[in-house]
């Protein structure tokens, strides 16, 4: 009987990988990419997946650009062909056309282990409708993203974040005091680990700013227990490991996705306690709301009382409202926005200005013009070269460096560069298929030559000092960059973001001189699954890090 058995699963096994072999050739053979130039595939059964793994921060893709043009296709597993595009008139078509072009499966389902249902992962209603073939076991229900986003736009607006600068500033000098303690300590120069205490320093931001839950976590560097709430964020955040062969198989397999594995486990038990946490947090923001807080009287004026206090107005008709599962899910969905990405942007602002001493000097000297250590936000946007600093930072080092896309339908697409098709045909348009997997790599397209110059690949802030904004065809919602993305779907949180950057930068190269305290050569890069962070080649299995050696500035 138990042979009986194994030989019917071999057998379903077998039928279901000529299934798919089957499938990836029909695929391939019929898909309107056959013609486009691009890479030969590298392996029979990974296609160019392995050399992106490999190969993801050495410049291949940039390679490829240079070699096959602004559009051009690669291998996926089994050979299926996956668009990769930096041609900007393309990349505007695939963003603004919303309702056929979404966030892969894959996409939201790596977010959604750590965020749920909030507004990085969720899309139209109608969405998983058309293209999911499976139930994700952390989705959860469908929520439309243009409910969401509209509801929590108010809190987002340029008033809202005048009025959480101050939080940005106090925390910024909490950070500058503790790193000059360690250089009293130390004879004046302390080596410091700069990505850690970065991202301490945004954690008690946006708990702050984001739900009025203060987290303590730079307290907890030194002398407290860590939050129960960062905790179990930090339990998400340690699965995200980017890049990774078992991971892309499992995403090519659907059916491997319904066998349970530590890290789902992990995953449910983590946002289990989120969501308790989450639950308090939102009953205070409630209450906050009921006993009269106002934006004017600087109470309830965190990102989660002004989501609540805009989805209880009488001007949201009911259907618009969110439900209290919708709100929960943004707490998690701050804790990343808010905080993953804004403290590795910071991180790389500050590794750029180690290796270019003279802009540090210039920005330095620029700060000190201000004659108080707690700016408000008008002055800190009235500093022209930190915010040249900051424009170049966001460009060199994104700290999210591709999104992706899914076509909901077949599609015609306009291109800004024709392409010259593998029959010698030049194409003004490409055609798109239902289910056509889309890459659009950000970095690559911020650093091409074509657009910023010869010198786009180096740091220089001067770029932007010129009587105008630099003015570029990306279709970006910040400086024609594709950092905060663009369109309807672009990152809300980007003033917010940006008055952070500001606000820590101001602090702490008001306070020190910074110098790298390892060679260049040390420092690489590591795919999170979130975010682009730095780390020590030597020192692969120490994780992301970024040591610094910073010296008090004299009077």
């Amino acid at each position: 009987m138990s042979l009986n058995l194994s030989k019917s699963l071999l057998g379903t096994v077998v039928s279901y990988v000529v299934y798919l072999v089957v499938k990836a050739v029909h695929s391939q053979l019929t898909s309107p990419l056959r013609n486009l130039p691009g890479p030969p595939t590298a392996h029979w059964f990974y296609g160019n997946t392995q050399e992106l793994v490999k190969d993801q921060f050495s410049g291949l893709i940039e390679h490829w650009v240079q070699q096959y043009g602004h559009t051009f296709r690669i291998h996926r597993i089994l050979g299926k062909y996956d668009l990769l595009t930096i041609d900007t008139k393309a990349i505007h078509h695939f963003i603004t056309n919303t309702h056929i072009y979404q966030k892969s499966e894959m996409m939201r389902e790596d977010l959604s282990r750590i965020v749920g249902p909030g507004l990085l992962v969720v899309e139209n209603e109608d969405h998983r409708r058309q293209v999911d073939n499976i139930p994700f076991t952390f989705f959860g229900p469908v929520v439309d993203v243009s409910k969401q986003r509209k509801i929590m736009n108010p809190a987002f607006g340029r008033n809202e974040v005048r009025a959480l600068t101050d939080i940005f500033v106090h925390k910024s000098i909490e950070l500058r005091d503790i790193w000059v303690r360690q250089a009293a300590r130390c004879g004046g120069v302390a080596r410091v680990e700069a990505l850690s205490m970065l991202s301490k320093t945004s954690l008690d931001i946006i708990g702050l700013a984001g739900f009025n839950y203060d987290i303590h976590a730079l307290e907890a560097d030194e002398h407290a227990s860590p939050d129960e709430l960062i905790e179990a964020f930090e339990r998400l955040c340690s699965l995200q490991t980017g890049i990774s062969i078992s991971r892309i198989i499992r995403r090519q397999f659907p059916i491997l996705r319904h066998i349970p594995t530590k890290a789902d486990r992990i995953a449910k038990e983590s946002q289990a306690q989120m969501m308790r946490i989450g639950r308090r947090i939102l009953e205070d923001s409630k209450r906050e709301a009921e006993e009269g807080g106002t934006f004017e009287t600087g109470r309830g004026r965190d990102l989660l009382s002004l989501l609540v206090r805009a989805n209880t107005s009488k001007d949201v008709s009911a259907s618009q409202r969110l439900s209290e599962e919708d709100v929960l899910a943004q707490v998690p969905t701050f804790l990343v926005a808010g905080h993953e990405t804004t403290s590795t942007a910071l991180t790389w602002a500050l590794f750029a200005l180690t290796q270019n001493t003279a802009a540090q000097t210039r920005l330095r000297e620029e700060l000190l013009t201000v004659s108080t250590d707690q700016p408000t936000l008008d002055e800190l946007d009235n500093l022209p070269y930190m915010d040249c600093v900051v424009r170049e930072t966001l460009r060199m080092h994104s700290p999210v460096t591709d999104i992706n896309r899914i076509a909901l339908q077949d599609d015609v697409v306009p291109l800004e560069t024709p392409f010259i098709d593998r029959n010698g045909v030049v194409r003004q348009t490409l055609q798109i298929k239902k289910g056509q997997l889309i890459f659009i790599p950000i970095t690559p397209l911020n650093r091409d030559a074509a657009i910023w110059g010869a010198d786009a690949m180096e740091f220089k802030p001067e770029r932007w000092a010129g009587a105008a904004p630099i003015s570029t065809p990306i279709p970006g919602v910040y400086s024609h960059m594709l950092t905060f993305i663009g369109g309807p779907r672009n990152c809300i949180g980007f003033r917010f973001a940006l008055a952070e950057m500001k606000a820590l930068l101001f602090t702490l190269v008001r306070a020190f001189e910074f110098e790298l305290a390892v060679p260049r050569a040390e420092i690489g890069q590591k795919d999170t699954g979130i975010v682009i962070r730095p780390m020590l080649l030597s020192q692969p299995e120490a994780g992301n890090q970024l040591p610094l050696l910073v010296k008090p500035v004299t009077a």
